[in-house]
């Protein structure tokens, strides 16, 4: 089977999944907010939720929700450095029990490793989160793994800042020799 067609058939076109089907799209974004509410009552604060959104589009590989997610991230006083380490949290000082919990919860709920791994990770975030944490970041986790999903199957494409239209300006680097400077003529 040839899987090659032109640019304009209608196999090629992206289905966004929102606009399609609209009711779908706003019940999911209801249980968004009702995830969020959840979180919230269980006084997970909403820098934990977005660093969870963002380390769950990494791994999902979710280039639209990065996008969104890391901006949300650092407007909620997400540190860049905590933002550049993430998907190596593990191996850093920088997170708390807290939100290592979540953070290895989220990580289990999302790849769905062997029976053993999700028992430990389990047993983890429950030593570090209350039942009504535990409950929250799950919901946090699953709606956030959906909204990946939508997005994904869409192809929701990520747009260029305003500010990043132009052309930037290169620096050289350590091993490149810079360009040589005109010199007036007069």
């Amino acid at each position: 089977m040839d899987h090659n067609t032109d640019a304009g058939s209608p196999t090629t076109k992206h289905i966004f999944l929102d606009k399609e089907s609209p009711s779908v799209w706003r019940a999911l974004n209801g249980l968004g907010l009702k995830a969020r509410e959840a979180a919230d009552e269980a006084g997970i604060s909403r820098a934990l939720t977005e660093l969870l959104n963002v380390r769950i589009s990494q791994i999902n590989g979710c280039a639209y929700c990065l996008n969104m997610h890391v901006a949300d991230a650092i407007k909620k006083g997400e540190s860049t450095q905590r933002l550049a380490v993430l998907s190596a949290w593990r191996d850093t000082a920088l997170f708390t029990d807290k939100e290592r919990a979540a953070l290895a919860l989220a990580e289990s709920i999302t790849t769905l490793p062997d029976a053993h791994t999700r028992e430990r990770e389990d047993a983890y975030a429950r030593q570090h989160l209350n039942t009504a944490e535990y409950s929250a970041v799950s919901w946090l986790v699953i709606t956030m793994n959906a909204f990946n999903r939508v997005s994904m199957t869409s192809q929701h494409p990520v747009r260029r800042e305003a500010k990043d239209q132009a052309e930037p300006h290169k620096q050289p680097g350590p091993h490149e020799q810079p360009e040589p400077q005109k010199q007036p003529q007069g």
